[in-house]
């Protein structure tokens, strides 16, 4: 799968998705661009799926238009030591057959 970082997540976690092809939105220069442009970027790249800790995009954006599964981390800080405890759930719904599409809220 490919999958984007975005802005709001420690690059850390990138580490914790080794057996797919992650970048983060540093990595791809496009940092400060609204949410409406990076999901149109990503689909036009190719990207599976984002993970943000913005919590407000699942309410910002019409995911119908969207093709792409965005998770939504919730964890009491965006800290790579609280995060990565979100990592094993995210992996798990990665090898499902199917993505949901639009916002997957994992929580702790």
């Amino acid at each position: 799968m490919k999958l984007l970082l975005d802005e709001n997540l420690p690059k850390r976690l990138k580490e914790d998705f080794a057996n797919h092809e992650v970048y983060s939105v540093a990595d791809k220069g496009w940092n400060g661009l609204k949410n409406g442009e990076l999901l149109e970027l990503m689909i036009s790249e190719q990207f599976d799926a984002l993970l943000t800790f913005d919590k407000n995009l699942q309410h910002q954006q019409n995911f119908r238009r969207f093709n792409l599964t965005v998770f939504i981390l919730s964890a009491p800080s965006n800290t790579y030591t609280q995060l990565s405890r979100l990592s094993a759930i995210i992996l798990k719904k990665l090898e499902a057959e199917n993505l949901p599409t639009g916002p997957v809220v994992i929580t702790l």
